[in-house]
């Protein structure tokens, strides 16, 4: 539920704005402990349909925040200060819901919170793995160095986001035509030919037949299926938002053929990624642990994570908490971890097995660009020709008889 609230902070400014949280106590206990004395709170009001359609419109795109990181990290490495950078990039954003992300956390650390508290409170416009990734900075004092690990992160995964997207564009459309086209064939033009080759004795095939009687079913029903698909929709996205459905949905992504693929080498990456980083900035293994265990977007490998970081805790090596979870880690993972534990270069370890499996996602992806399109042709091919045969074959015995 979202709160809006007003209240000051320790120096006596009001502040106004909103909180997400469970309940009308838990959004003062969340205000409190950012060291803001709550005046009033009160649950706002649930948006209209514009006003959701309006949200999704404005929302920022990947691109947006990706230029944001990779602005942050130049003004950064400029050696500006947190405030001025941040009041920078707010004058150059063009996005006004990121504009006005970026003018709160700069309000927010002006107000005494910290970067990670203020980007925290802005969870719909930054991923969660910023706002680990910037807390565990403010611990080892990179800040910098952060900012251009999650720039360059973030621009090789939108190009590899992109790439999927690019291919995936247009067997999305081909495969929406068609099953509107066969929808109309099968609804509408199939049962008039059916009557036409019952009446006239015709022996049909029996893909001929399945189909007469699917697209019966389709022409009776079709508004009832419409209704219960679109439930379907509404109840699967309600579903999937839960805490058990996200962790459904992410086990689909670590176990389907093809998803795998490129998901599972994306995680990996991002994991060894993080660590590396970590590690240089001197945090112990496993608080880093725990730092990324928020951040790999994964509910399952974040539960593995967590649970080596208890590991680490109890005395065990990190290569061997990693050796508990093969369905999730390669052995490639935890031989390199092993190797680097021994020969005191983990740090380099993981920054190996960063590139080895960014490489892998990238060269993954671009072999499913060069396969879905044969793929596509000779899927269609066979579904179209199964049309006109169950057409034509009856048509020709119908012929026939007039022979």
């Amino acid at each position: 539920m979202k709160f809006k609230y007003q209240g000051k902070n320790k120096e006596g400014e009001l502040q106004v704005g909103y909180v997400e949280a469970d309940s009308r106590d838990s959004a003062a206990t969340i205000l409190s402990s950012h060291d803001l004395f709550v005046m009033s709170i009160e649950e706002a009001e649930s948006p209209g349909i514009l006003d959701a359609v309006n949200e999704l419109l404005s929302r920022p795109k990947r691109k947006d925040v990706i230029i944001f990181a990779r602005q942050l990290a130049t003004l950064l490495e400029a050696r500006l200060p947190l405030n001025n950078a941040l009041k920078i990039l707010q004058q150059q954003t063009v996005n006004p819901k990121l504009k006005a992300a970026i003018q709160e956390v700069t309000q927010d650390i002006d107000a005494g919170l910290s970067f990670s508290q203020a980007m925290e409170r802005q969870g719909k416009i930054f991923p969660s793995f910023y706002v680990e990734m910037i807390r565990a900075s403010e611990v080892t004092g990179n800040l910098n160095e952060v900012a251009g690990f999650l720039a360059d992160y973030t621009e090789k995964e939108g190009e590899l986001v992109s790439k999927a997207r690019s291919a995936m564009i247009y067997p999305i459309i081909v495969i929406v035509v068609f099953l509107l086209v066969a929808f109309i064939l099968l609804a509408f033009v199939f049962p008039q030919l059916g009557a036409v080759f019952q009446q006239n004795n015709v022996q049909l095939p029996w893909y001929t037949e399945t189909l007469l009687l699917t697209g019966q079913f389709l022409a009776t029903w079709w508004p009832a299926i419409l209704v219960a698909l679109v439930i379907l929709g509404i109840v699967g996205t309600n579903y999937f938002a839960t805490r058990e459905g996200e962790a459904l949905l992410d086990e689909m992504k670590i176990r389907a053929p093809v998803v795998k693929k490129v998901y599972v080498p994306i995680i990996i990456a991002r994991f060894a990624n993080a660590a590396a980083l970590l590690v240089h900035g001197g945090i112990p293994i496993a608080q880093a642990l725990e730092v990324i265990s928020h951040m790999v977007g994964n509910t399952i490998y974040q539960d593995a994570v967590h649970n080596i970081a208890e590991d680490v805790r109890q005395g065990e090596l990190f290569s061997a908490g990693i050796m508990k979870y093969p369905d999730y880690f390669p052995a490639l993972v935890s031989q390199m971890v092993s190797v680097g534990e021994t020969s005191g270069k983990l740090e380099e370890m993981l920054r190996r097995l960063s590139n080895v499996y960014t490489a892998e996602a990238d060269a993954m992806t671009g072999n499913l660009v060069e396969l879905i399109q044969p793929a596509l042709i000779l899927g269609m091919g066979i579904m179209v020709g199964v049309l006109f045969a169950s057409v034509l074959i009856p048509i020709y015995r119908l012929t026939a008889n007039f022979s």
